[in-house]
């Protein structure tokens, strides 16, 4: 019986070892592929990252911190800081609010429909951005399009000022960013088994029960991938605002590209830029909490 008992220890313990053996070559097989995709991260992101921080903390007389006292102390950042959420959560609401109805309607429509009207809402993605954004101003301006329409229909008996302001600022990003919105909404909500509403109308539920009950909670990762990439997008829009907003709405990125090209300090700038990438991952570290970041952009 002891021979036997430790016979089977042997075993056991040989087909651990070997088991062991194999996982050890399993994770050095996988290192070796993901090893040229680390480089290149570590070298396109790692290392420009770490560079721009290391500036934000370096100085005329060596290491400091007041690039970060001067952020937190000068109300030009601060304000600054507060119109940049303030236009990115305008537009990431405006963009719920046309981007959610208008993926539902592509959801609904047959196939080929369906396909014709995604064209039509990535079209903007084949002209650069810059062009649309001086198409907005050609048609925002006072004596743009729609004034002159406005004007014409006697709706106006004035020019009303859509640009170099927050309402021009906004109608442009949101153009810009609604397909952002759109894209990961109408993939969850294609995901959607039709079959899921019929059933919840044969228990007995009315439209609008079914539609809050069973489709909306089904096409919340959507909806989160959706507002999470305009969100964060916008944080850090330059363009648009810089053209719209006629340099009187002053984003963050206003802000960097000023601290380099008229008062050449880069670890002004540097500090701004990590404090804004600091904001952006505490961003994806809340919405972890509630749903993990790889299902949301995987829209599942």
């Amino acid at each position: 019986m002891a021979n036997n008992s430790g016979r089977s220890m042997s075993i056991v313990a040989e087909q651990e070892r070997l088991i062991a053996r194999d996982a050890c070559r399993e994770r050095d097989r996988l290192l070796t592929l993901i090893l040229p995709a680390l480089t290149l991260v570590a070298i396109l992101l790692l290392l420009p990252l770490g560079w721009l921080t290391w500036q934000s903390f370096v100085g005329d007389s060596g290491l400091t911190l007041e690039h970060y006292v001067r952020v937190f102390e000068d109300s030009t950042y601060s304000k600054s800081f507060l119109l940049t959420f303030e236009i990115s959560a305008m537009v990431t609401g405006l963009a719920i609010l046309l981007g959610y109805p208008l993926s539902y309607m592509l959801c609904q429509l047959p196939p080929r429909w369906a396909a014709f009207g995604l064209a039509l809402v990535i079209v903007p993605f084949w002209t650069s951005l810059l062009v649309r954004t001086y198409a907005w101003m050609v048609l925002l301006q006072r004596r743009g399009l729609i004034n002159k329409t406005l004007i014409d229909l006697g709706v106006i008996d004035q020019p009303l000022a859509f640009v170099h302001n927050i309402t021009g600022t906004t109608i442009g990003m949101l153009h810009i960013m609604l397909p952002f919105m759109v894209l990961p909404l109408y993939a969850t909500m294609r995901a959607i088994d039709p079959e899921l509403m019929r059933a919840a109308a044969n228990l007995g539920g009315n439209p609008r029960y079914a539609f809050w009950r069973v489709f909306f909670p089904l096409s919340r990762p959507g909806l989160l991938a959706g507002t999470t990439l305009v969100f964060v997008i916008c944080l850090g829009f330059y363009v648009t605002p810089e053209l719209l907003g006629g340099g009187r709405v002053v984003m963050v990125s206003m802000l960097v590209q000023r601290n380099v090209e008229l008062y050449f300090q880069w670890g002004a700038a540097s500090s701004v830029a990590v404090i804004l990438l600091i904001i952006v991952f505490a961003a994806f570290a809340f919405l972890n909490r509630f749903l993990a970041v790889e299902r949301v952009f995987g829209a599942r």
